[in-house]
């Protein structure tokens, strides 16, 4: 349950004022149809953060414990580092009007499984479950955690985006990655 707990803290945490948060307000004002835009966010996490734990434990067997906990320690100080920079969406109003031929679901699931590739909480999810030796409760955590702070910016759109104090968000979430990097490095060597 440790698990599931600091990946849906973190994965939450560094999923406000990402670029799929955005995504999703922008998604959310064009259809207007919360339930789908959801449920397809659901799906799309669900299987980008499938795949990534299941990475995240297959870099496991392929490493020593020692380089793996270098790895997974300075990746986790990374993703501090990089919880700093503000994420920006672009012209994503293109990328839209090319998928809305499969839907309001299809467009959403198309879109959102393609802006987690690569993303902060892709990669995060992928240090996790290697952090974790845990699948399962690592890919509930982190779709969980991308479900909370999507879920409102679906509901209640910009009036939301604009009242959270993101900068202080992205702060707190890099702390957390933070020490747990360091943690990491700390128990290895000191206990």
């Amino acid at each position: 349950m440790y698990e599931f707990l600091i990946s849906t803290s973190i994965v939450a945490l560094a999923e406000m004022g990402d670029k799929t948060q955005l995504l999703a307000l922008l998604l959310a004002a064009r259809f207007r149809k919360p339930v789908p835009i959801l449920i397809a966010i659901l799906l799309a996490t669900t299987i980008n953060h499938g795949i990534s734990a299941v990475l995240g434990q297959w870099i496991t067997t392929v490493f020593s414990p020692e380089i793996l906990l270098w790895i997974l320690a300075l990746g986790f100080i990374g993703m501090a580092i990089w919880m700093l920079i503000p994420d920006e969406l672009g012209d994503e109003t293109e990328s839209i009007n090319k998928w809305q031929k499969f839907g309001v679901f299809g467009a959403t699931f198309i879109l959102f499984f393609l802006a987690e590739i690569g993303d902060k909480t892709q990669i995060a999810t992928v240090a996790l479950a290697a952090r974790f030796d845990s699948i399962f409760w690592v890919m509930c955590g982190t779709t969980v955690g991308m479900m909370l702070a999507n879920a409102p910016a679906v509901f209640i759109g910009d009036k939301l985006a604009d009242k959270l104090p993101i900068s202080l968000i992205h702060k707190i979430g890099a702390a957390i990655f933070l020490v747990v990097g360091l943690s990491a490095l700390v128990q290895h060597y000191f206990f």
